[in-house]
Formats: C-alpha cells, sequence, structure tokens
C-alpha cells in the first residue's frame, strides 16, 4: 500500500522536480500537483510534464494533498507555508527538504499550528538548480534525515519515512538540533570553505595573469563544483544554522592553526598522521556507498 495517494510539491527546482521524477517512476499511481513562484518554473514544469497540475498559487496545489512537501530555499519556509495555509486539508502531512532543521521547524510551526509536521533532509543534491537539472534516482542510496516534533504520532513519521524509503532513501530519525550540529561539520562548512577558496583563487586572478584557472589541478576544480551551488539556497543555510555553523568553523579554525604550526615547524609527523586518517574517512564513505569508488572521482578519461 502506498504512503499516500497525492502529494503536493511546493518548488519545483532541483529537488522538487527530482521528487516528482522518483514519484513518477516509483509510484506512478500517486497524483502530483505542484507550484513554484517562478511562472518560467511553473511554464517549465508543465513542458516536462513533471506533475500531474501545475497550479498557479500554492492553496489551489495543496487542496486535497494529502502530503505536502516544501522545496523551497529555507528562508522562505514560513513564508511560503502562510501561503498554504487557508487551503491545507486537516488530514495532510507537511514536510519540506532543507538543510536546516530547527529554524525550519519553528517557521513549520509558527505557521502551521494544526498540522501535523514532519520535517525531512534528504542529503543529496548537485551544483545544477532548476526543472531541468532533477532526476529521478537523485536519492537512491543516499540518505534522508526526519526530524519530527517530540509528540509527532509515529504512524505519521512512518508514511514520510516509507514516502523516502520508495525513492531509494534510507531513512534517519534524529532531534533538529542533532541534525544541524551533524550537518554543519559535513556539509554545511565544506560549502563555506569551497566558497572561500574560489573566492581568493578569484582575487588572485589578475596577480597570477589566469594561471590560477588556467591550472587549476582536480582538488581546485572541486571545490569549484561545489562552490557552484545555489546562492540563494546557501545564504539562507548559513543565516539559519549560524550557531552550528559558527561553532564548527570555531573548531575548524583551531586546527587548520594547528597545521599552519606544524608546516612552520617543519614537523612532518604530525602532518602524516593528520592525512593517514582522513584517508581512511574517505574509503569509509566509499564503503558505505555515499561516493564513487572509481579513481578521479569517476570522471571520464580518453584511452
Amino acid at each position: 500500500m502506498l504512503p499516500f495517494a497525492r502529494v503536493a510539491i511546493i518548488g519545483l527546482g532541483l529537488i522538487g522536480s527530482s521528487i516528482a521524477r522518483g514519484v513518477r517512476q516509483t509510484m506512478p499511481t500517486v497524483r502530483l500537483t505542484g507550484h513554484d513562484a517562478d511562472p518560467a518554473v511553473r511554464a517549465a514544469a508543465v513542458t516536462l510534464d513533471l506533475v500531474d497540475d501545475v497550479a498557479d498559487h500554492p492553496g489551489a496545489a495543496v487542496i486535497d494533498a494529502d502530503l505536502v512537501i516544501l522545496c523551497v530555499p529555507v528562508g522562505a519556509i514560513g513564508e511560503a507555508a502562510a501561503a498554504l495555509a487557508a487551503d491545507l486539508p486537516a488530514d495532510a502531512i507537511v514536510s519540506d527538504v532543507g538543510s536546516c532543521k530547527t529554524e525550519v521547524a519553528r517557521a513549520l510551526a509558527a505557521a502551521l499550528p494544526d498540522a501535523m509536521i514532519v520535517p525531512a533532509h534528504p542529503v543529496a543534491g548537485t551544483e545544477r538548480s532548476g526543472p531541468e537539472a532533477g532526476f529521478a534516482t537523485l536519492f537512491q542510496r543516499r540518505w534522508c534525515i526526519l526530524t519530527p516534533p517530540a509528540d509527532a504520532d509515529p504512524a505519521v513519521v512512518e508514511r514520510v519515512a516509507e514516502f523516502w524509503r520508495r525513492l531509494g532513501a534510507a531513512v534517519e530519525v534524529m532531534t533538529p538540533e542533532h541534525h544541524d550540529r551533524v550537518l554543519a561539520v559535513t556539509s554545511h562548512l565544506p560549502h563555506l570553505i569551497a566558497y572561500s577558496i574560489v573566492g581568493t583563487a578569484s582575487d588572485l586572478e589578475a596577480v597570477t595573469e589566469s594561471e590560477v584557472i588556467k591550472y587549476s589541478a582536480g582538488g581546485f576544480r572541486d571545490f569549484t563544483r561545489i562552490a557552484a551551488s545555489d546562492p540563494t539556497m546557501w545564504r539562507d543555510v548559513f543565516l539559519h544554522n549560524r550557531e552550528a555553523v559558527l561553532e564548527m568553523l570555531g573548531r575548524f579554525s583551531e586546527d587548520l592553526a594547528s597545521l599552519q604550526r606544524a608546516i612552520r615547524w617543519g614537523d612532518g609527523d604530525v602532518l602524516f598522521d593528520l592525512f593517514t586518517r582522513t584517508r581512511a574517512v574517505r574509503r569509509s564513505i566509499v564503503e558505505q556507498g555515499q561516493d564513487d569508488a572509481r579513481e578521479d572521482f569517476g570522471r571520464a578519461h580518453q584511452q
């Protein structure tokens, strides 16, 4: 039995369009409705046949839904939820896909005080954005973290969990606060570092006469891929998870200072021990199926 019969997706960018494609592929009898604030995105969704009906207003999209998923930047969650509140069915479950959960949970509870809310974060994505960027297998073998309120009905939480399992994700449940601390170090801090490094390289372009870009090695190229992610989404992530990000940034700064001292003092043992430990972390990620084990991250090379 399917966990939901009628799903509404608010926000039809990379994640929203990937959910729609995944539902089409794995739960083809589910009726899909959708809305996006951008008329151009709504038009693209019609052309791509992402959902059964594209509504011009969020309320029209959710009027008969039993699951509503808000796929908008975390800074817009409260406004998006408020816009559909008057039309939300009493028995509908509301979820989202934001990568910050504490502030999202507060915003959803404030906008929809009587709704059944199960916040979610599918830990998946690419540097691309827009409805054309989505694909049905985006969530396969990836984690989806649920952060339900402490008083949430376990049966409601399980329905949302089963929905994500049908899309191919493994599901974990944790508190919003714990989620935000974990993701601050595994996702948010790496993005902040990537933005910083690529920004520094951009500033050095004039000094090096464009050699930074010309001679980009694999490590820098991978930073640029991360740094190409959606600016609006990541601006909101850092502003809405600021406490956890600042905590992890402080820890990172201390560790970076230790490396700086090791290099200055020629302490090769400290460097070698760290590099050995971090190499093992990479192997663990590959062993758990969270990345490609092929050389050079699976890039194609001409033989």
